[in-house]
């Protein structure tokens, strides 16, 4: 009777190719939980610490220009410029010199907290069927026009960890009103892991 145990090779193989998908499918994932729990604070200081529009709207005395409706607007756009981008057909071409300016988010309690949980539902929808390693050319004005090669899941850290960066911003307006937030808002997860604050959201080495 014939042997029906596959050849050793053939057996590296298939376990290496799951393992990839596996790897992927973590990663992704992963990536898409950090996603959802930066965006989801925004959303959180709207509803528990953000009390009027007026709010949104006033002039930070040592950051010049920023108010915390442009810093929520301008976190959320790096979302959607890559959202954007991974839905047409490719090659993937994505720039974050592309600006939203004058949303009503900006100005608007309701409306920033409804743009910042359709992102969340969009990233749900997007994500889970993407490939992590989709490749993609990143244009940049540094003020020179440079075109670098990137990937799809590379771009999804970055919105992720830029959007703390501007929560920390957030966090220096919001205490020049006088608002006290949360102690690990606006701080990178590198930082809240090597602190040991398993408590934080994103303080958590493994989700």
């Amino acid at each position: 009777m014939p042997s029906t145990s596959r050849r050793p090779d053939m057996q590296t193989e298939s376990f290496t190719e799951h393992s990839s998908v596996r790897v992927e499918e973590t990663t992704l994932t992963q990536l898409l939980q950090v996603s959802r729990i930066v965006l989801q604070q925004g959303v959180e200081l709207l509803d528990n610490y953000i009390t009027s529009n007026d709010q949104l709207v006033v002039h930070s005395q040592h950051l010049p220009g920023s108010t915390i409706g442009k810093h929520l607007r301008h976190s959320r756009d790096h979302f959607e410029l890559l959202l954007e981008c991974i839905k047409r057909p490719p090659p993937y071409v994505l720039s974050y010199d592309v600006r939203i300016r004058n949303t009503p988010m900006e100005t608007d309690r309701d409306a920033a907290r409804a743009a910042l949980l359709d992102t969340i539902k969009q990233l749900e929808v997007v994500v889970p069927t993407a490939d992590a390693n989709a490749p993609i050319t990143l244009q940049a004005v540094t003020p020179f026009l440079h075109e670098f090669q990137t990937s799809f899941g590379r771009e999804l850290w970055f919105a992720g960890l830029h959007c703390v960066h501007h929560w920390s911003m957030v966090r220096v307006i919001a205490g020049e009103l006088n608002i006290k937030l949360t102690d690990d808002f606006g701080f990178a997860p590198s930082t809240l892991v090597y602190q040991g604050r398993d408590e934080a959201p994103l303080g958590k080495a493994k989700f």
